[in-house]
């Protein structure tokens, strides 16, 4: 079986090529625990999306009680974003912990 050096050499080419890229994506990474950081950023920003419709339902709340507005249903609305919000984050929040639970308990 005869092997070609031209072929050889490309396929040597096309292997350190993807070394280096995959070397330049590993070098990217700040550290092991990077992805723990982009996990808690998301979480703080659900919790702050959460917090910035409770605060609108509440104004919109007072708004109707104080005679600024009589839209009942924008106020409705924002009052079931807020809720169904809250109810999502602890139903995360539930699960986390159901979760953390289940692992704490495993054998080692």
């Amino acid at each position: 079986m005869k092997v070609d050096p031209s072929k050889l050499m490309s396929i040597r080419a096309d292997v350190l090529a993807r070394n280096n890229a995959l070397a330049a994506a590993s070098a990217n990474k700040t550290s092991p625990g990077a992805d723990d950081a982009g996990f808690g950023k998301i979480i703080s920003s659900a919790v702050d999306n959460v917090a910035a419709l409770q605060a609108e339902s509440s104004k919109a709340v007072s708004a109707f009680q104080s005679g600024e507005s009589h839209d009942v249903a924008s106020m409705m609305v924002a009052r079931q974003k807020s809720s169904l919000g809250f109810q999502a984050t602890l139903q995360i929040r539930n699960k986390l912990l159901s979760a953390y639970k289940d692992i704490m308990n495993m054998p080692v």
